[in-house]
């Protein structure tokens, strides 16, 4: 081992007395380099070589990796960072534990890990890819992250996992297979910005994750694309949700948000599920080919929508209770695929209200088994009489200046790599 360091590792000057070292691809070269390296050292691997890990970083410095593979043999995290300022760069990183109490990453930053940044890594196959544990204002920044796919989706890890680390930024990632591409718990002021996700359960799982944005995301092929959980003031903008199959987005006791942008296109079951939350903008965003373009339940009445496209939805609305809910603001509206309306003024917002929902959509949903009786003249009679008096409706939707024409949001492309 002196004889790898004394003749091998190169040394060069760097700023503020900082070293450059190349370390070699031989056994226990990373460890040693890492600890005998003072702060603001730059270590620097060999094109493609292969490292043995764990490694456990706890002085501030920087690795670049130059494609270089580090292995932590199922043992543990690969990488553990414990000092702030660390910079990893250009990595491939495989072979964590299976254990940790399900924690076992590719890396992993401690809650002492402040300012860390993890940028343009391979993270493949490991239980948990990059796990952001209590460090602050990290950057983890184009990263191709691949889970695991030999045990059952919801006993795998997770791509990136965020717990309670104020400020940082995940932007630019692709990330497939695994559990959830993003699982955020307990955390604040976070950016979510531009990054992939497929194969998944949930693209994006939020709880009790608070003033975060989620913008120009894609969703493709998942379970369920962006779960927003037990958490308020969250912005989720320009997000794209394609063929998940459950939800395109779902938010479970999540107020005072804003839902702007955002395209949910050929989902499954739902494209958006909200069950008691309040207080929520939806603006701008387009509901496309679902079975129910939006589902709402357990009192969520208080949440405004103006300026959404419902297209094609086999059920545009589905909302079971005896209140009116306006879906207008200021004059503006919704567009409607099904609406028979007009627009004799020209000023691009129909006639008459338009009311998704009526009288049998009420009692179907009640009552399944009533889907006998539609083609029978009573149902054709109570439809018709509820056209012709409003007044018989029970309570529902209502949007009082519809759209005449669709607004589609722009629709993030991906131009990462992978």
């Amino acid at each position: 081992m002196i004889r790898v360091l004394a003749f091998i590792i190169t040394v060069f000057p760097a700023l503020a007395g900082a070293q450059e070292v190349t370390v070699p691809p031989e056994a226990g070269a990373l460890v040693m380099a890492i600890e005998n390296a003072e702060a603001g050292d730059v270590l620097r691997l060999s094109k493609n070589g292969f490292y043995e890990g764990a490694i456990e970083i706890s002085v501030p410095l920087t690795i670049f990796g130059n494609g270089a593979t580090i292995d932590g043999q199922g043992t543990g995290s690969v990488i553990t960072v414990t000092a702030e300022n660390v910079t990893l760069r250009d990595l491939t990183v495989i072979g964590s534990g299976s254990g940790g109490e399900g924690l076992d990453a590719g890396i992993t930053l401690s809650k002492t890990a402040h300012g860390a940044v993890v940028e343009g890594n391979r993270v493949l196959l490991n239980l948990v890819g990059i796990d952001v544990h209590g460090a602050n204002d990290a950057l983890i920044a184009g990263n191709y992250i691949e889970g695991r796919q030999d045990q059952r989706m919801n006993d795998r890890g997770n791509g990136i996992y965020i717990w309670n680390a104020p400020g940082t930024r995940v932007v630019g990632n692709d990330v497939r297979y695994g559990r959830d591409g993003l699982f955020v718990n307990t955390s604040r002021d976070n950016e979510f910005i531009g990054n992939r996700f497929r194969d998944l359960r949930f693209a994006v799982h939020y709880m009790y994750a608070n003033n975060s944005v989620v913008s120009g995301n894609i969703s493709i092929g998942n379970h369920l694309g962006y779960a927003i959980m037990n958490s308020d003031r969250v912005r989720i903008e320009g997000n794209l949700s394609l063929n998940d199959r459950d939800y395109g987005i779902m938010m479970n006791y999540t107020n005072k948000g804003e839902v702007l942008n955002n395209t949910i296109r050929q989902g499954g079951e739902k494209c958006v599920f909200i069950y008691n939350a309040h207080r929520n903008v939806f603006s701008g965003n387009s509901f496309e080919s679902c079975q129910i373009g939006i589902h709402f339940t357990a009192g969520s009445e208080r949440n405004s929508f103006t300026g959404n496209a419902f297209i094609g939805n086999r059920t545009q609305v589905k909302y079971v209770g005896s209140k009116w809910v306006e879906w207008s603001m200021d004059g503006v509206g919704n567009y409607w695929s099904d609406q028979a309306g007009y627009d004799l003024n020209g000023d691009g917002i129909a006639d008459t209200p338009y009311r998704p929902n009526d009288i049998m959509d009420q009692v179907l949903w009640r009552q399944p088994a009533a889907k006998s009786l539609l083609g029978s003249p009573a149902v054709q009679l109570i439809r018709w009489s509820q056209s012709a008096f409003p007044a018989l409706l029970p309570g529902g939707v209502l949007d009082s200046a519809p759209l005449m024409q669709p607004r589609f949001p722009e629709i993030p492309i991906w131009e990462g790599a992978g």
